[in-house]
C-alpha cells in the first residue's frame, strides 16, 4: 500500500508530460509512488512514457473516460492512504509535497486538500483554475481566494495561512482514500468541470473538510486540455453547475435558486451573443440548459441519497451572497473584499 500515490490522467499530453515530469520525480518523496493513467491517447504519450520515465508507475485504460471517470476507473486500481490527483500541466516545486501530507497525517477531520495554485506563465500571480483554494455563492458560482470571475489577483502573500474551503482545485488535489470512495468518487457523467467542487461538496455534507495549504504550492499552465472560450467547456461548465446544484441543494434552497440560476443564464447568454459577438458560447450555454432539464431526473436517487444522509446542514464555506452582485454592482474585484 502506497502512502502517497501521485496520479496524472493523461490525454495526448505528450509535451506536458516531457515538461513537467522530471520536476515532479526529482521532487517527489520516497513514500509517493507517481501513477500515470493514459486516457487512450494517440500522441505516442504512453509510449513515450514506457521509454524515457519508467520510474512511473503507467496504467493504459481503453477509451477516453474523461477527467472524472478516468480517475475513477484508475484510482480503483490504486491502494493508497492518499491520492493526490495532479494535472499534467503542474511544474512542482521543492518541498511541495511535505506540507500536504503532514497536514492530512495531523487532521483527521480533514477530507482533502490543495496547495497553492500560481502561474506558470506569469508566477507572481494566482492560477485561474483553483489559486488559493475555492467557494461558491449562493447561486453556484465559485471564486477563490486570489480569483473572482476572471480577475486574478498577483500574490503578495496574502492568502499565505492554511484555511477552511468549500472547494479544492481537481489540478492538484490530495483526497483521502477512504473519503474518497464513502462518497462514491467523482461523478463520471460530468465528464469534465466542477466534478472536484460536487465531490467536494457531498464531502462538506458529510461534515468532512477540505483546506488550503499555502506552505505548498505548484505552477499551472492552466487550458491545457481546452481553452477558457471554447464552447465545448462553456457547455459543460454550466450543465455540470446546474447538476451540481440540484444534487447537492437542500430542499428549503433548491426551488428558489433553480429559478434564480434560469433567470442569470440567459443573461449570460445573451451578453455572450449580443456583447461580445461569441454565437458559439451562446449555443453552448443553450445546449447547457437544455442537457440538464433532460437528464436532471437521472440524479434523483443521488440526490435523495444525498439529503437523507447530510450531516453539517449549513456550510460555512458557501457564502450566503450573489457573487454577481458583489462584482459587477458593488464593483469587489478582489476576495479580501467579499462579505
Amino acid at each position: 500500500m502506497d502512502k502517497v500515490a501521485i496520479v496524472i490522467l493523461n490525454w495526448n499530453g505528450l509535451s506536458m508530460l516531457k515538461q513537467y515530469l522530471p520536476s515532479l520525480i526529482e521532487y517527489s518523496r520516497d513514500d509517493a509512488s507517481i501513477y500515470v493513467a493514459d486516457n487512450a491517447s494517440t500522441d505516442g504519450s504512453f509510449e513515450m512514457l514506457k521509454k524515457d520515465f519508467p520510474m512511473c508507475k503507467l496504467i493504459r485504460l481503453e477509451k477516453n473516460w474523461g477527467f472524472a471517470d478516468g480517475y475513477n476507473k484508475t484510482l480503483e486500481q490504486i491502494d493508497a492512504e492518499y491520492y493526490l490527483l495532479l494535472n499534467s500541466d503542474i511544474e512542482v516545486t521543492h518541498h511541495w509535497l511535505t506540507p500536504l501530507i503532514e497536514f492530512m497525517d495531523v487532521h483527521p477531520e480533514a477530507a482533502a486538500c490543495q496547495p497553492k495554485l500560481l502561474s506558470e506563465a506569469d508566477k507572481d500571480s494566482f492560477e485561474y483554475a483553483g489559486a488559493c483554494g475555492g467557494f461558491i455563492d449562493k447561486y453556484g458560482y465559485p471564486f477563490c481566494r486570489g480569483r473572482i470571475f476572471n480577475n486574478v489577483e498577483e500574490d503578495n502573500g496574502q492568502y499565505d495561512y492554511a484555511t477552511e474551503i468549500f472547494w479544492a482545485t481537481g489540478a492538484s488535489l490530495m483526497v483521502r482514500a477512504k473519503d474518497y470512495k464513502e462518497v462514491g468518487g467523482l461523478d463520471g457523467r460530468f465528464f469534465a468541470h466542477n466534478e472536484e467542487i460536487d465531490l467536494c461538496w457531498r464531502l462538506r455534507l458529510k461534515g468532512r473538510k477540505i483546506f488550503c495549504i499555502p506552505e505548498s504550492y505548484v505552477y499551472h499552465v492552466g487550458g491545457g486540455t481546452l481553452p477558457k472560450s471554447n464552447p465545448m467547456k462553456t457547455f459543460l461548465n454550466f450543465r455540470n453547475n446546474l447538476t451540481m446544484l440540484y444534487k447537492n441543494l437542500p430542499d428549503d434552497e433548491l426551488k428558489h435558486v433553480m429559478r434564480v440560476r434560469w433567470f442569470l443564464d440567459y443573461i449570460a447568454a445573451f451578453e455572450t451573443l449580443f456583447i461580445n459577438f461569441n454565437i458559439g458560447d451562446f449555443k453552448a450555454i443553450y445546449k447547457a440548459r437544455k442537457a440538464f432539464k433532460k437528464w436532471r431526473n437521472t440524479f434523483d436517487e443521488d440526490r435523495t441519497n444525498i439529503q437523507q444522509t447530510t450531516v453539517l446542514k449549513k456550510i460555512p464555506e458557501k457564502r450566503d451572497f450573489s457573487l454577481l452582485w458583489q462584482y459587477y454592482v458593488k464593483g469587489r474585484k478582489l476576495f479580501s473584499e467579499l462579505p
